[in-house]
């Protein structure tokens, strides 16, 4: 029925009560807070670069301070505490002034009553199972700001707070376990063989107790009391991490528990006969009853087989990856010494066909038939020197860039329409103010030359054999520079305007081989700008490109 609430209470108040009960069975209220947990707090402190910080543990009614750095930590209620406000939502808080945010303005620990808190950070500690337990909170009496970087950290000690209090709960559970195995064995057997982590115990002379069904599958066979504990490490066939060194009694994680007292973290591996290898991670503590008589010992075992083979998986990955890119280098290093070597090789015998044509051309004088076969001769290696060019000149594109400098482009302009030589003689190309930008002058003086020689091309094909007007200019939009190289030609159709940009793509009478608007997008990109193709206003076409603004 609607407004009424479900047997049990409301979802808000059930999800209290779990969260409380979660937060009871770590024990760490009114108690104090062991070594671990006080470390992660000053490092909390330092990473944060402020001076205090606090772990806050928050039940029904108040706000206990396990461990604190900076200042002297308690209790306070918890509609007092300034974690208390937001640690339910699970996001990180993060407030450079406290006093000048209307959430925490008049708390407390802002307008003196508690303190004066001004920098605050707080990273709220969520389980697992979404229960809010509190926050790692850091904060000083002075404004500032944390990175990006110093919140990651934060973020990364609170799991390692919630990694604490895990290991805690379960050291508990199996302490627990442990204390009763004396005189409820059957109990203990039946709750043991329920989870997934094996569990071994061991008496006051060491001698083996239990092993419960995930520790019976593991090692192939159950616990042997008759077997010494010097040789538990062979009998059960127990390796170190690496999955290769015999353990020895001393470093058996069962015998360290019982002799000093606690072991935690600890990797090996164990290789039972007939069963894949099983990477685990063993932690445990010695037992005593009530009146300090000791019971034994009790070890834990996690499986992290999968986890590990994962990390060898990515760690051979990389390996994999860097050595594919240190092949690309090594290729693109050949590449860019082959477009070196043909550069001279390729173009060179070239010239000096040309050369010979052009005398013989000059020797046949006006001999009709001969001379129109040396015309079209030259032509065709005109041509060929041409496309050679342009090839050379795309693969070098392929190398690594060089660093890029402050350039004039008005300079480079008048360089490029220089190198273009008899094509531009005639033509009126007019380079407006163009500005000084971080460049590869190298790459975009090729580019200037490029774009304003396809201009006077393709703009020769105008009305009454005139020579092409061409202008190349610029203007500042939105923090980058566009510039224009336009002409009053025949201009290009919308349909054709990107694809003229792909190579060895020339449109119908161009003269061209189709890699000059290639090369000139490869160049443009590598400068992180964009480059495009509209119309010219009265008729023609303009390429237009942008360039980041010095």
């Amino acid at each position: 029925m609607d407004g009424v609430d479900p047997p049990g209470g409301s979802h808000g108040e059930r999800a209290e009560r779990d969260r409380l009960a979660a937060l009871e069975v770590l024990g760490l209220l009114d108690a104090p807070a062991d070594d671990e947990l006080q470390a992660v707090v000053r490092v909390a402190a330092a990473v944060a670069g402020v001076a205090c910080g606090t772990l806050n543990l928050i039940d029904a009614d108040r706000q206990c301070q396990l461990t604190s750095t900076g200042f002297e930590g308690g209790d306070s209620p918890r509609e007092e505490s300034m974690c208390a406000l937001h640690f339910l939502d699970g996001a990180v808080v993060h407030v450079p002034d406290a006093s000048l945010d209307p959430r925490y303005a008049r708390s407390a620990w802002v307008d003196g009553r508690l303190g004066a808190v001004r920098l605050y950070a707080s990273v709220p500690l969520v389980t697992a199972q979404g229960h809010a337990l509190g926050s790692l909170c850091v904060f000083d009496t002075r404004p500032g700001r944390l990175t990006a970087e110093q919140l990651a950290r934060l973020q990364d000690l609170g799991g390692v707070l919630l990694a604490l209090f895990e290991r805690r709960r379960r050291a508990r559970v199996a302490a627990e376990l442990a204390a009763q195995l004396e005189e409820r064995t059957e109990l203990a057997e039946a709750v043991l063989g329920t989870i997934d982590v094996a569990v071994v115990a061991a008496g006051p002379d060491g001698h083996l107790t239990l092993f419960n069904r995930a520790a019976r599958e593991w090692h192939g066979e159950d616990a042997d009391p008759d077997a010494a504990p010097s040789d538990h490490a062979g009998r059960y066939a127990l390796y170190e991490g690496d999955g290769r060194t015999p353990m020895v009694l001393e470093r058996v994680p069962l015998h360290r528990a019982l002799v000093e007292g606690a072991v935690a973290g600890e990797e090996m591996v164990i290789a039972a006969q007939g069963r894949p290898p099983r990477a685990v991670v063993a932690s445990g503590r010695s037992l005593s009853r009530a009146d300090g008589t000791p019971l034994g010992a009790v070890v834990t075992m996690s499986d992290v087989t999968e986890a590990r083979a994962r990390t060898l998986a990515l760690e051979e990955l990389h390996a994999e990856l860097a050595e594919r890119s240190r092949e690309l280098e090594r290729s693109n290093a050949e590449l860019a010494r082959f477009a070196a070597v043909a550069s001279h090789d390729l173009r060179s015998p070239m010239t000096v066909v040309d050369g010979y044509l052009e005398l013989l051309e000059e020797e046949l004088g006006n001999t009709p038939l001969p001379l129109s076969w040396v015309v079209a001769a030259r032509r065709s290696a005109r041509r060929m020197m041409h496309l050679t060019s342009s090839l050379l000149d795309d693969a070098a594109l392929g190398a690594p860039g060089r660093e890029p400098r402050l350039a004039d482009l008005g300079e480079l302009a008048r360089e490029a329409l220089s190198d273009l030589g008899a094509l531009g003689a005639g033509a009126p190309v007019r380079v407006g103010r163009l500005p000084r930008v971080a460049c590869d002058a190298v790459a975009v003086r090729q580019l200037l030359q490029n774009l304003v020689g396809n201009a006077l091309r393709h703009g020769a094909a105008t009305p009454g054999g005139r020579p092409p007007r061409v202008l190349v200019d610029a203007e500042q939009v939105d923090g980058a520079w566009v510039f224009r190289v336009a002409d009053d030609g025949p201009g290009v159709r919308e349909a054709d305007r990107e694809r003229v940009f792909g190579a060895f793509t020339s449109l119908r009478g161009s003269g061209g081989h189709g890699l000059g608007l290639a090369t000139c997008r490869r160049i443009v990109e590598r400068h992180g700008g964009r480059i495009w193709v509209d119309e010219t206003p009265g008729g023609g076409a303009t390429v237009r490109f942008t360039l980041a603004a010095a």
